[in-house]
């Protein structure tokens, strides 16, 4: 049997890709936007003599807003990185609740990822995992990492994910192909 060009490897994919960088950035982007929060609220204090919301109810009244604003546009900022944030927490719950796997999947994300504190190496994250997954070794963690990875991946991009394009194609097949 003649073999044919081999398939990209999921790291390759940029599905996978996007979903894993994503993953890999969380911590920052929850201390990154924990700090730029912490800032404004601290510069509202120094230039304005009151809380944000205090400030913002008052504008708010007023009918004053902050168009095209340095302020305007750190909040849009720090709205964006929120709105991240927000999705993909929505997602992994979404994969823990739905996901025949979620609660195993959820577990290996939470303290590969998604955790306040990162652990140290993966034995340390392997032995967090024991109560949640049994008999889980290296080879296991790495494999059942991708897949949690590649279900998320189908949450958060829906039915682009090579997985589901493969069944979507079963489903609806592409018409005229060469």
């Amino acid at each position: 049997m003649k073999k044919t060009a081999q398939e990209p490897k999921v790291t390759e994919n940029p599905l996978y890709h996007d979903t894993w960088m994503l993953l890999r950035k969380y911590r920052d982007v929850v201390w990154s936007l924990e700090l730029s929060v912490q800032q404004v609220r601290r510069q509202f204090q120094i230039e304005y003599g009151s809380s944000i919301e205090e400030f913002l109810e008052s504008l708010y009244v007023a009918g004053i807003t902050f168009d095209g604003s340095a302020i305007e546009d750190h909040a849009r900022c720090i709205e964006r990185s929120y709105k991240m944030l927000k999705l993909l927490d929505t997602s992994v719950e979404l994969l823990r609740t739905k996901h025949k796997y979620g609660e195993s999947y959820y577990w290996l994300l939470y303290y590969t990822y998604l955790s306040p504190q990162q652990l140290a190496n993966t034995q340390e994250i392997i032995d967090k995992l024991e109560p949640h997954i049994r008999d889980i070794s290296y080879r296991t963690y790495f494999r059942k990492r991708q897949m949690a990875i590649d279900a998320l991946s189908s949450v958060l991009w829906g039915y682009s994910s090579k997985e589901s394009l493969a069944l979507l194609e079963k489903f609806v097949p592409e018409e005229n192909k060469p």
